[in-house]
């Protein structure tokens, strides 16, 4: 019976786009580069569209098809598109059929990537704390305003305790977690940026929810959690897209349920919680399979969001988010570095969610969907931050101190998940 209701796999084949490389080579030769377009290590997991039978009546260029653009080459055609904003593409796939396949495709994206067009976008996957549902929103950083988005997949509208992590820079996952019907769930289904729909991927080899995620090498891991099936989790996977399959690794040093977890040096950081209630602190090393126990400065204190930008960790030091701290390697201790000196009201809407690298800058994402931003490069005295209106402005501290006094200082949202896409 849940066969029947399944999506069926998706299919690891080649591109939609129904462009010969001949002419998407000539397309980079436009624009003044050395190297021609390539495909992105990450497959497009859709299935290709079946070529027409015959060429329509009419038809004037190579192969039967249309010009892309009327009176122009598809290589000088192709070049005019990859520049049309990121914002306006579901406009463009509206267009006709070719432009839409043209879109759906690795080309397309793959040379506006290499060309340095690409934009970065942040998505946010919330929970409405009145009905629990769970939606997810788009913020384009250039026009500072949240967008809502289509419906997640139904078996993840009611879920809790899943992981969402990025592949290949434009497919977004959502794995695990509990459903209150079906208890712990092992499926995977991620949404693609270039085809703007939800797929299916091969599900987890473990039940589990409440689990550590983290993509090193264009590939995802998870460890730990817990199963249902009462006390957590030593087992690890990890999800190769190339071969499109998962696999175990090296079990955790201790079962744990992690809490926070960060990338840097190469290794994973994963801390939580144990058998006992007692916080543990594991480091994951992909090069030797291998597990290890840390006790170092870097975890010790970490609990809140953090990110890694330019090779150096930052995590916020306050819970709305606006003092930042950066880890010091050279002396394995945390230092505040970034102060904005206007900090919001302490309550569970202005907590800080999240904190994304896009940019070059850090972005903060707290639950009244309010973002902050600043660039760490500027250099202290020089540090200015940024705050991007999204559905709720921010309040001032006089605003906020009325409202949690009358009684309305709740949040409608909380925000579970924060990726950053590139497209």
């Amino acid at each position: 019976m849940e066969r029947r209701n399944q999506a069926p796999l998706v299919d690891t084949s080649a591109c939609l786009c129904r462009v010969d490389k001949s002419s998407v080579a000539a397309a980079a030769r436009r624009i003044s580069v050395s190297k021609a377009c390539v495909q992105p290590s990450l497959r497009a997991s859709i299935h290709p569209l079946k070529p027409k039978a015959s060429p329509q009546k009419g038809d004037r260029s190579r192969g039967g098809q249309c010009p892309l653009l009327p009176g122009l080459p598809d290589d000088l055609a192709i070049a005019c598109l990859i520049r049309v904003p990121r914002a306006d593409h579901w406009k463009l796939r509206l267009v006709c059929q070719r432009w839409f396949r043209l879109l759906a495709g690795n080309y397309f994206y793959g040379l506006r990537r290499r060309l340095g067009l690409a934009e970065q976008w942040v998505y946010a996957v919330k929970r409405d704390v009145r009905d629990g549902h769970v939606s997810w929103d788009v913020l384009d950083p250039a026009r500072g305003a949240w967008r809502a988005l289509p419906p997640v997949p139904r078996e993840y509208a009611d879920a809790d305790g899943f992981g969402c992590a990025v592949l290949g820079g434009c497919h977004l996952y959502l794995l695990g977690g509990t459903d209150p019907r079906r208890g712990p769930l092992r499926r995977v289904v991620f949404y693609s940026a270039r085809s703007n729909r939800w797929h299916r991927a091969p599900d987890m080899l473990r039940r589990r929810h409440c689990f550590g995620t983290c993509v090193m090498g264009n590939r995802l891991y998870v460890a730990g959690g817990e199963s249902g099936g009462g006390g957590g989790l030593r087992s690890a996977e990890v999800f190769d897209p190339a071969k499109n399959r998962w696999s175990f690794v090296s079990d955790m040093a201790v079962a744990m349920v992690p809490f926070v977890s960060a990338l840097h040096g190469g290794r994973w950081y994963v801390k939580g919680l144990g058998a006992q209630q007692q916080v543990l602190s594991q480091v994951y090393s992909p090069e030797s399979d291998s597990w290890s126990v840390v006790l170092d400065g870097m975890v010790t204190g970490w609990r809140s969001p953090s990110a890694c930008l330019d090779g150096r960790l930052y995590a916020a030091d306050c819970k709305d988010g606006c003092r930042l701290r950066a880890y010091d390697d050279a002396v394995d201790a945390w230092t505040i570095c970034i102060d904005s000196k206007q900090h919001r009201r302490s309550s569970q809407a202005a907590e800080a969610a999240a904190i994304v690298a896009l940019h070059g800058k850090l972005f903060v994402v707290r639950n009244d969907m309010s973002v902050s931003a600043v660039d760490v490069a500027a250099g202290a005295g020089n540090q200015r931050w940024e705050t991007l209106a999204g559905k709720a402005h921010a309040k001032s501290f006089v605003t906020g101190l009325l409202s949690n006094m009358a009684g309305r200082g709740g949040t409608k949202n909380r925000i579970l998940h924060c990726q950053v896409f590139e497209a």
